[in-house]
């Protein structure tokens, strides 16, 4: 197939994989072009585009690992499997050092999973990184691809989480050692991990999975109600700040009311909602919940935003365009909305008669909310059928695995993980760090409870549930 072909050839240009044989690494022809690459070593591996066969039992899709060598004596290796879904290896590039640091000696690999970053995409002609939108989409390649798409539904629908999972698999075959193997998932790498794990029989060192996603069964917090798991948080991060005497500002009312009237006059259109990203407050105000830093500045903004102060506002978003240009600083980086939809659709949408009607009744009595549920309506892509919400349970485990969360995530619920922790535990040895006051993606937001627990995984000791504080006794403002 012609376009996949072109996904092949571009991965070949930019990376020196010398050899097509499996788990053959050479240098990366882009190691120096950043710093966090440096000593990277490359390949690409073929794996089945659809295990079950059908008329796609000959088509392979080529995978992307990029290994980070240990430093000195190697003494195991650890998968970095990274979220998304949608999101290539290269946004965990960054965490590296950090990685290597708390677990010397760890040969470390980082694949991009099919449809994301150099591996085969859905759209290998507009998500090409040399396109006129590099690998995300622009223009009039959003229609192109989604008719590409469509019109080859069958091979856009081997794009699922089994296939996914089913990938893993051939990558862990592909490098096997006499060596331990220890694999980390954050977000919905935590959900592919558990797919890995019960589709296939592994031998691994140890597991950790960083912002566990709930059992797929659990409508409390399906991606159709993310809306809702953010405004609870959001509202509990207002309360802190009721309850805080460090909160840098005192409203004179409780938070919730003060900022409910400051959405009340954004539906008069002041001209301080020109400067609200995409004009949609809620949407932005849920966005500084993933991160420490900007959180502690939302009791600011909503007093500046009621005093018609845009200062506030605007610096923080500054800050908060850095991190996302930190997050997207390779040409792998931009996130597959294709996948994003098909995945989201088929996995983990349980609600797939909502209509835009409903979603809007919904979120006007919220006050945080996130743009996921309204991208799960009528997406335009085909769909596929899903195993279901037992898959994670359906086979017993002789390896440890060890759960990091944040007690304010606002994207996996920490209620859900803690029930999706009892469901692991009837099949082999779990332990949960509960975060205190931590939101998503526990490596970046509350490092020092990373190490901790990878630590304790590699080592074996102080395998238990427990509770980390990181950096809390600072207060949450």
């Amino acid at each position: 197939m012609l376009r996949s072909a072109i996904t092949v050839i571009l991965a070949f240009t930019l990376f020196s994989t010398a050899s097509a044989d499996e788990g053959s690494f050479s240098p990366c022809m882009d190691a120096d072009d950043a710093p966090a690459l440096a000593g990277t070593q490359c390949a690409l591996i073929p794996a089945p585009l659809d295990p079950a066969g059908g008329d796609l039992l000959d088509e392979e899709v080529n995978l992307f690992v990029r290994k980070f060598p240990a430093s000195g004596e190697t003494r195991g290796d650890l998968w970095v499997i990274a979220g998304g879904p949608g999101e290539s290896g290269a946004s965990l590039y960054s965490f590296i050092d950090k990685l290597q640091t708390d677990l010397p000696g760890l040969d470390i690999f980082v694949p991009d999973h099919r449809g994301t970053g150099f591996s085969t995409r859905l759209c290998p002609e507009e998500e090409n990184p040399e396109s006129v939108g590099g690998a995300a989409l622009a223009g009039a390649e959003w229609g192109s691809c989604y008719q590409y798409i469509n019109v080859n539904a069958e091979r856009s629908r081997a794009f699922s989480v089994d296939n996914a999972a089913n990938d893993l698999a051939v990558l862990l075959k592909a490098t096997a050692s006499e060596r331990p193997v220890y694999v980390y998932g954050v977000s919905y790498g935590t959900q592919l991990v558990l797919r890995l794990m019960a589709n296939h029989s592994l031998k691994l060192g140890g597991v950790i999975l960083d912002s566990l996603t709930p059992l797929q069964d659990d409508e409390r917090f399906d991606l159709s109600r993310r809306s809702l798991l953010v405004d609870n948080v959001g509202r509990a991060v207002l309360a802190r700040c009721d309850a805080d005497k460090a909160c840098p500002e005192r409203m004179g009312a409780p938070a919730d009311e003060v900022y409910a009237q400051v959405l009340a006059n954004a539906a008069q259109e002041p001209e301080w909602l020109a400067e609200v990203p995409g004009g949609n407050l809620k949407h932005f105000m849920g966005a500084l919940l993933d991160f420490p830093e900007l959180r502690k500045f939302i009791p600011t903004v909503i007093t500046g935003l009621m005093a018609n102060d845009t200062a506030p506002l605007n610096a923080v978003k500054v800050r908060l365009n850095e991190i996302a240009l930190a997050f997207g600083a390779y040409p792998q980086s931009p996130a597959s909305i294709p996948l994003v939809s098909i995945i989201s659709r088929s996995e983990n949408d349980l609600r797939p008669d909502m209509t835009k009607a409903e979603l809007a009744e919904e979120e006007s009595k919220l006050l945080f909310t996130s743009p996921l549920p309204g991208y799960l309506i009528d997406p335009g892509v085909p769909e596929y059928q899903t195993q279901g919400a037992s898959v994670s349970e359906s086979r017993r485990r002789a390896f440890p695995i060890i759960v990091v969360h944040g007690t304010l995530d606002p994207k996996t619920a920490y209620d859900g993980a803690v029930d999706h922790v009892s469901v692991l535990r009837q099949n082999g040895r779990v332990s949960l760090v509960t975060v205190a006051d931590a939101p998503h993606f526990i490596l970046m937001t509350a490092p020092e409870c990373f190490s901790e627990a990878a630590r304790s995984l590699t080592t074996g000791r102080n395998m238990r549930d427990r509770t980390c504080r990181a950096d809390a006794d600072e207060g949450l403002f």
